[in-house]
């Protein structure tokens, strides 16, 4: 399978010891929400939610941002819509929701994966409990993906733009990934002498085969929803522009098998675990390698910081 022809990303493999940005990262904040006194009415700085009761979808989409990684921030809100599907699905109330779709509003970009800058500095400071309690919060979020937030709904990923590192971790953790074809997505931590620790491998054996997860981790490249849709890494291809109708005719091809396709999804994870002690254990061994880093990796680090702002650059200007 090639790999995308990105320079944006690429380059971070040219990177040397010269001119490299160490730009300053505040500490993360506590990342758990408040609780909303409505669930069906979320106001969220970091998601914009829409529920649309006709069609039974939960509709959320990460706000357009400068800087799409996963923050603390957003995080909270992650953890704040899981929250507010469980209260809607309570028993009683399950026939109100059959399917959450997960987007992005930034143009180009699903998302862009861990907070990096904050990464370096944890690192340069040696600071493992900061960097720890961030890399559980991110696993408290996939793991309630991949559970479906202990719900009866099926779960998507409509991916219209790139998704890097652990905004594809995220993507991997909903039941159906659907993407247009001018997507790209990878995991580039092995640039920098690292792997992606939120659940990539994860989800990717358990997907695809343990071979072929190590094969698209250790290869650090970045691959066209095309040659990840051959994989059977996405489930759903659609045409550049046409994500949200690919979701709904998805939506609508299924709805006389619901029942069934719920019950498939269900088997699944009783078949297949996913156990959240197997993702904790994984952050653990993410955490040991990510102190193990030396100076130079961090510059590569913030190599591809520098490349995704390129990308975003060069995207606002069109």
């Amino acid at each position: 399978m090639a790999k995308a022809n990105e320079r944006a990303y690429t380059d971070v493999q040219l990177i040397d010891d010269r001119e490299v940005p160490t730009p300053a990262a505040p500490p993360p904040k506590e990342h758990f929400a408040p609780a909303q006194p409505n669930p069906t009415k979320l106001l969220l700085p970091h998601i914009d939610v829409k529920l649309d009761f006709e069609q039974k979808i939960y509709w959320a989409a990460m706000r357009p941002s400068q800087h799409p990684m996963i923050t603390m921030e957003l995080l909270r809100d992650m953890m704040c819509v899981q929250e507010s599907i469980r209260a809607i699905m309570e028993e009683g109330n399950r026939q109100h929701l059959d399917y959450f779709v997960a987007a992005s509003q930034t143009p180009g970009v699903y998302n862009f994966g861990g907070n990096l800058i904050y990464f370096a500095d944890c690192i340069r400071r040696r600071d493992y409990e900061g960097l720890r309690e961030y890399a559980y919060a991110c696993i408290d979020v996939v793991y309630g993906n991949a559970m479906a937030f202990h719900t009866p709904l099926i779960t998507i990923a409509l991916v219209q733009g790139d998704a890097l590192g652990g905004g594809f971790e995220c993507a991997l953790s909903f039941d159906v990934l659907v993407a247009e074809k001018s997507a790209k997505m990878g995991l580039p931590e092995v640039l920098f002498n690292l792997f992606p620790g939120m659940g990539a491998y994860s989800f990717l054996s358990r997907k695809i085969g343990a071979a072929a997860a190590e094969k698209l981790i250790m290869s650090g490249s970045v691959y066209t929803a095309e040659e990840l849709h051959r994989l059977g890494v996405v489930d759903v291809l659609a045409e550049d522009g046409q994500g949200e109708n690919a979701v709904q005719d998805y939506i609508a091809r299924s709805r006389r098998r619901h029942n069934a396709h719920k019950a498939i999804y269900r088997m699944k994870r009783r078949v297949n675990p996913l156990p959240y002690e197997e993702l904790r254990d994984v952050v653990d061994i993410w955490l040991d390698a990510a102190m193990n880093l030396e100076e130079h990796d961090l510059r590569k680090m913030m190599r591809l910081v520098a490349a995704q702002e390129r990308r975003l650059g060069s995207q606002d200007k069109k």
